[in-house]
């Protein structure tokens, strides 16, 4: 016979001496004590079940504490306070281990999986035209407003991005030659190489949130943190204000390298950075040719940092939060990775508008062949069927400062332990964020 004392915290394990009489029982529930049979305990691994039987068959009584730490999530009200505190709208209520992608993919409806040209059209026209207007008012600003003429043309870009990143999923074309076509032409703006962007991204969501194999935001490790004293400063840097921009690092190191793609991947990772390539020797000279290098600044790498800027910030928003855990491959679960380890997040209209609604994030976890232009009807069927499960928020000060902050060396029981626990005396670039960013959701 088993016994958990409930109350204490602690499960004690006690071997089946003698039969417990129906007073005991009672005496036992009502101190807070509770039996189970011995068939009925958790699955144990073969070392554990034979030490226990042993144990019963000498009739050893042995009790052994194991603290039992409540999970934070497990609260309805704790996740309430957990999303004010980080700036969460909701904090979904962790998945149970039995779901499975399959189960939450068929509940969304069969629409939601078509792909129409006709949509797909309209998403490049959005794009090019609000680029081209961009292009406009940077040649038209005075210099006071061209803070806000990149900002409007590197979100504007950003939307070219998305339109590659439909067309490497197989999502944005039935015509699947004209996807690689379009996909390459909206990449080449952002110097980005679409294959090799394509075949990393993949891996990302067939991995998300686990450690060492997801090929997006992964935190930092205490071993390498500790390990290479020189670039201790480099890493809180990166990630803490310069993080919002730490996609250009992800850009230059993962996606031009070819010994980090397969030799199956080598000739069309080829073929993209001859793209990439030939675009930097035409185009580049061009500008300069015709505005000077002072034009290729204002209308090239100003828009270019303000896309990264957008990479970076949906990026790490969509899977970074001090209550979503990164996990190894033996303990990571795809549904609950996927479903509960996504945020959806809304920004303001003109963002979404101009990105494609790519921060209805969710659903595009679930099925990355969900296009775009479908995903809001997509997430709507999720709230209605997994909607307690969704950790939700809307674009503030507190979720980025919460990001930028906390979210950045691994522990497996905390998450993330913050620079400034770990290195306080090389953190001084976390307790600035700390002092000078706003606190309100």
């Amino acid at each position: 016979m088993a016994c958990s004392v409930a109350d204490s915290g602690f499960l004690f394990l006690v071997p089946k001496t003698r039969p417990i009489h129906s007073t005991r029982i009672n005496q036992l529930a009502s101190s807070g004590t509770y039996c189970l049979k011995w068939e009925s305990l958790p699955q144990l691994s073969s070392k554990q079940k034979r030490c226990l039987i042993s144990s019963r068959k000498r009739n050893v009584i042995q009790a052994v504490a194991v603290p039992i730490a409540p999970s934070p999530l497990d609260s309805a009200e704790d996740r309430k306070q957990l999303g004010e505190k980080y700036g969460f709208r909701q904090i979904g209520e962790p998945l149970p281990d039995n779901v499975t992608m399959r189960d939450i993919t068929e509940t969304l409806p069969k629409k939601v999986f078509e792909i129409d040209d006709g949509k797909a059209l309209k998403s490049v026209v959005i794009s090019v035209t609000s680029y081209t207007l961009g292009l406009f008012m940077i040649a038209k600003a005075p210099w006071y407003l061209l803070p806000l003429a990149w900002a409007w043309t590197g979100t504007a870009v950003t939307g070219f991005f998305v339109i590659g990143h439909d067309c490497a999923h197989k999502s944005f074309s039935k015509n699947k030659l004209l996807e690689d076509i379009v996909g390459t032409l909206a990449f080449l703006p952002l110097i980005y190489p679409y294959e090799p962007w394509r075949f990393k991204h993949d891996r990302h969501h067939a991995k998300t949130n686990m450690l060492l194999e997801d090929t997006a935001w992964q935190p930092v490790w205490k071993e390498e943190f500790d390990s290479i004293p020189a670039l201790r400063k480099a890493i809180v840097y990166g990630y803490g204000p310069f993080r919002p921009w730490m996609s250009i690092a992800h850009w230059w190191l993962c996606h031009f390298n070819l010994k980090k793609f397969r030799p199956n991947e080598i000739n069309r990772v080829k073929i993209s950075l001859g793209c990439v390539f030939a675009f930097m020797a035409i185009g580049w000279p061009f500008i300069i040719w015709k505005t000077g290098i002072i034009g290729w600044i204002k209308f090239w790498l100003m828009p270019w940092l303000g896309y990264h800027f957008w990479m970076s910030t949906f990026t790490m928003v969509h899977h970074t939060a001090p209550h979503i855990p990164f996990k190894n491959s033996d303990e990571w679960n795809a549904a609950q990775a996927q479903l509960n380890g996504t945020v959806h997040c809304d920004y303001p209209s003109w963002i979404e508008i101009l990105c494609h609604d790519i921060n209805v994030h969710i659903p595009h976890h679930i099925s990355p062949r969900i296009p775009s232009y479908n995903l809001r009807a997509a997430h709507q069927s999720l709230q209605q069927n997994w909607g307690k499960y969704l950790n939700e928020a809307s674009w503030n000060w507190r979720l980025m400062k919460t990001i930028l902050t906390i979210c950045h060396v691994y522990d497996k029981e905390q998450n993330y332990v913050p620079f400034d626990e770990v290195a306080p005396e090389e953190a001084q670039p976390i307790t600035f964020l700390k002092k000078v960013m706003p606190d309100y959701a």
